[in-house]
């Protein structure tokens, strides 16, 4: 049986360690800030037209969901109450994300919500492109 000794640390390594943990945190939260920064300006490109808004806010989530442990919290939690709403978001959150499916779904979510059946288009053109390409082949 070995008995190993004490560890006796100085005064200024008990400063470096107490700093360092303060400076993790003060990264941290400067991370945080800037994800926000980055949704708040992702928010503001939005109504420009194509998906400029939603990548960004994307990078924004990211950002934000990598440094915070409260926001990852409560992603997991707003992801169990409403996943279909999430899963876009979950979809552009991934490592190779599909931007251009996603942006897709949601044309097509949104036009079936406001548009009455006759006259929704982006269905009735994915239809006819994919006849087009059936008989070429």
């Amino acid at each position: 049986m070995t008995i190993s000794p004490p560890v006796l640390t100085t005064r200024a390594e008990r400063r470096s360690g107490l700093a360092g943990g303060l400076f993790r945190r003060l990264t941290r939260w400067a991370f945080v800030g800037l994800g926000l920064v980055v949704m708040a300006a992702g928010v503001l490109l939005a109504p420009l037209p194509g998906p400029m808004g939603l990548p960004v806010i994307a990078v924004g989530v990211m950002i934000v969901l990598r440094n915070s442990y409260r926001a990852k919290k409560q992603f997991v939690r707003l992801q169990h109450a409403y996943p279909r709403f999430l899963y876009p978001v979950r979809r552009l959150l991934r490592r190779d994300p599909e931007i251009a499916p996603v942006f897709w779904q949601q044309t097509l979510r949104i036009e079936k919500l406001l548009l009455p059946k006759g006259w929704r288009f982006a269905a009735r053109m994915r239809r006819n492109r994919a006849r087009r390409t059936r008989r070429s082949v």
